[in-house]
């Protein structure tokens, strides 16, 4: 069967500190012209960057295929050659069929036209005809949940409208290729449950998916294998598994109770509120990074605001190796959010009981806004292992399941009669 995607030797160079690209007159065109001849007769250099360099590989038609790696690692570089939206510096995509990509908030819509117009304007350019459009619009617009604001500019959508209206649009359309970043993360959890929903739904329909995102739960229960890039290149191509695990324990730095995270790598967010430390700690505040079965472990952090302070929650999920969120700490569960501004805010978490099964597990940290907008998100911001003992001391005999939850016995022998 022949691929639908076949991609030989990508790569793509960017230059970092130039001058913005803008239109210009033929004048200008040509004096820019003369002073970059002056800039390499005189050993002048820009600074570079490759976003990608020899990026090969093939995809199946019907496939689904998680493409993950760190930030900068090139995964929307990669999306967007793809898509058509940049060309690379050296090698080439064969795509075989209409793509529809949703690869940026609003990406293809016109802030001025209607909901309703924009939609049209969407298929126009996935190369749709009006009557296909026409067609399916009823359907799209009740996917979208946004039939109260048919009628309403764009521009005065919230974030999370133009996701629901932009997925829906590029859902809909039978695409033979749906390409998609991480901008499902914008919308609300059960908006994202909808979409992973239509995801697996059209993949199941025939069509191919390409699917970067961070969460690695919605990689591992919706991708038939996953791509790892690495700082422009291919790390890891295989089962969906396989690779997360490889990607979760590179992402995770080695076992420290402490972490200073002002320099650490975001995964998503806009920066607003940033987290700036993290440290983990057993039930009597020793700062440790092993922990026994049943053992309680508490989980700090602090964050840095803006100078006029704004209102913020946080999150905390711990990841097994596999990728799995085996545990999760949501502030609105019990907790208001929190004013944070230059001064800073602290938070802490106490997990007692524990019941996880021995292994190595990660925590992910994360701060959002009140509209459930992401501030801030670290992935692998700590880790910690739970040891092969109880806390009594006991070794753990292997059995089933990823927990061990404290439970208590009563016995007692029959009565001799």
């Amino acid at each position: 069967m022949r691929s639908i995607i076949e991609t030989r030797g990508i790569s793509k160079l960017y230059e970092l500190g130039g001058p913005r690209a803008r239109y210009g007159s033929l004048r200008e065109s040509l004096s820019d012209w003369a002073r970059a001849a002056f800039r390499r007769r005189s050993g002048e250099e820009r600074r570079t960057l490759w976003a990608l360099r020899d990026v090969s590989f093939d995809v199946q038609p019907g496939k689904v295929i998680g493409i993950i790696g760190r930030n900068g690692a090139g995964k929307s570089t990669l999306l967007k050659i793809l898509s058509r939206v940049t060309e690379p510096t050296d090698g080439e995509a064969r795509l075989y069929g209409r793509v529809a990509s949703l690869l940026e908030v609003g990406t293809g819509f016109h802030p001025e036209l209607t909901g309703r117009e924009n939609i049209f304007l969407n298929g126009a350019i996935l190369g749709m005809q009006r009557t296909e459009t026409l067609r399916k619009f009823d359907e799209i617009a009740a996917f979208a949940e946004i039939e109260k604001f048919l009628d309403t500019p764009v521009k005065h959508y919230s974030s999370g409208m133009y996701v629901r209206l932009a997925f829906a649009v590029a859902a809909h359309l039978d695409p033979e290729i749906l390409v998609i970043d991480e901008v499902l993360a914008v919308g609300d959890a059960k908006f994202q449950e909808k979409c992973l929903g239509k995801i697996e739904k059209t993949a199941q329909g025939g069509r191919t998916v390409l699917f970067v995102s961070h969460n690695m739960g919605a990689v591992r229960s919706l991708c038939d294998e996953v791509i790892l890039l690495e700082q422009g290149r291919i790390a890891s191509i295989g089962q969906t598994s396989d690779v997360v695990r490889q990607y979760l324990t590179g992402t995770v730095e080695a076992l420290a109770h402490d972490r200073d995270l002002r320099a650490a790598a975001r995964t998503k967010g806009s920066g607003l509120v940033r987290i700036a430390s993290a440290s983990i700690r057993s039930r009597n505040e020793q700062p440790t990074t092993e922990f026994a079965i049943w053992e309680p472990f508490v989980i700090s952090l602090s964050a840095e605001g803006p100078a006029d302070p704004v209102s913020a929650s946080f999150w905390i999920l711990v990841y097994s190796v596999q990728g799995e969120a085996v545990l999760a700490a949501f502030q609105y569960d019990s907790v208001e959010p929190v004013s944070i501004g230059r001064a800073g805010a602290e938070a802490r978490v106490a997990f007692d009981p524990v019941g996880l099964a021995p292994g190595r597990y990660s925590v992910s940290l994360g701060v959002f806004g009140r509209h459930n907008e992401f501030y801030d998100w670290i992935d692998g911001a700590l880790a910690f292992e739970v040891k092969g003992e109880f806390t009594t001391g006991r070794p753990f005999d292997k059995r089933y399941g990823s927990f061990s939850l404290p439970y208590k016995w009563e016995v007692s022998a029959a009565p001799r009669r």
